[in-house]
């Protein structure tokens, strides 16, 4: 079964309504909160039985690729209203046999991955705690309603494999990770899978941000833009260094990664959103398989 849905995910928490008591940041992020809602609805239609998620905040191995060997995945989210405090979470089952798979298959193809576990070897007790990377998508694709306090997940929901790109290797090498993921899912007879790139743009759009402000950012943000209109990601591998790091970015990694899905399972591209209601930008996009 060839992948069956790919997409650019945001991961900032204010996207979540329930998290947000400030009605004039919930009307911020309110475009990129209904692009996560047409993903969510994307991916529901899409049935995945395993979700492979890239995040750039999770375990963050020197020059190596991770990949999740865990059973389980479990994290929380505050609001960061002192006075009301609200949280959210999200748990998940892991798809180990996969991720197992993945690594034998990246591994004997050279690339630099490491298989990460926590806890016990498996059983409830291999749970690693989820980064909001992670569990920002995860709450939509499980509940797809941002506004409802949390629920439990259900039974059917996907299993998922959290991937984190390295950024000490080239990009290619995060490229060709991206075109394993591919092949391996059109090896697995029967199993439908999903990519996710869990992905905020560039971060230096703001002299009040951490980050300050550089033109760069722009710039960096419009390649994205322009190679998800016109469906050529591989274009952002041969991006300026300069403007990247300037840019402050923290997408690059997964579009890589995503770019190298896209070789492999041709895909029509649909660009739901981009905004930038903080100091970073974000978008939403959308991959079908041809």
């Amino acid at each position: 079964m060839p992948l069956v849905f790919a997409c650019v995910a945001p991961h900032g928490g204010e996207l979540i309504q329930f998290l947000c008591p400030n009605p004039k940041i919930v009307q911020r992020f309110e475009k990129l909160r209904l692009g996560m809602e047409k993903l969510a609805f994307y991916l529901k239609q899409a049935r995945p039985d395993t979700i492979v998620i890239a995040s750039p905040h999770n375990l963050r191995l020197w020059k190596n690729i991770g990949i999740s060997f865990y059973e389980n995945s479990t994290g929380q989210l505050q609001s960061e209203n002192v006075t009301a405090k609200k949280t959210v979470r999200v748990s998940a089952k892991c798809d180990a046999q996969l991720a197992r798979e993945l690594y034998d298959r990246c591994s004997r193809k050279g690339l630099p991955v490491v298989g990460a576990n926590y806890g016990t070897f498996e059983g409830p007790t291999s749970d690693l705690p989820m980064d909001w990377g992670t569990l920002v998508p995860l709450w939509f694709f499980f509940h797809a309603n941002s506004k409802n306090p949390p629920r439990k997940v259900s039974r059917a929901a996907p299993r998922v494999v959290i991937v984190t790109p390295s950024r000490e290797i080239p990009l290619t090498a995060n490229a060709e990770f991206g075109r394993q993921i591919a092949f391996l899912a059109k090896a697995k007879k029967g199993k439908r899978i999903a990519f996710v790139a869990s992905a905020d743009q560039a971060h230096a759009h703001s002299r009040k941000g951490p980050y300050g402000y550089h033109s760069a950012a722009g710039q960096y943000d419009n390649s994205v833009i322009e190679a998800v209109k016109e469906n050529r990601l591989n274009s952002l591998l041969g991006l300026d260094r300069r403007i990247v790091q300037k840019a402050s970015p923290d997408s690059l990694w997964q579009l890589a990664m995503l770019s190298g899905v896209a070789e492999v399972q041709k895909m029509n591209s649909e660009l739901l959103c981009y905004d930038i209601p903080s100091y970073y930008g974000m978008l939403c996009a959308a991959f079908f398989p041809i």
